[in-house]
């Protein structure tokens, strides 16, 4: 009795140490993803702060947003690069 009773203990403690080591594992992962959205949601205000300055229509910030919104960050800097050339040529 004694033999089963020291079992279901050591294997309590056993399960309790697994679930904390997972608990602290899932800590440091969320603890990850919050850097990584926080890098994220800086670089966007970057950007939506680079369409306010470039764009000089309110068309072009609602085209850039759009691409931004529906195409993604890399798409939004081609066409702020575009729109920046089309500048530069129209100013020539």
């Amino acid at each position: 009795m004694t033999l089963t009773l020291n079992n279901r203990s050591q294997n309590k403690e056993s399960s309790l140490t697994q679930a904390l080591q997972q608990i602290q594992q899932l800590n440091s992962k969320i603890a990850v993803l919050e850097q990584q959205h926080l890098s994220y949601v800086h670089q966007q205000q970057n950007l939506i702060a680079a369409i306010a300055e470039i764009c000089v229509s309110p068309i072009q910030e609602i085209q850039a947003l759009r691409i931004l919104i529906y195409r993604g960050e890399a798409a939004c800097r081609q066409y702020l690069r575009s729109v920046l050339v089309k500048q530069s040529q129209a100013s020539k």
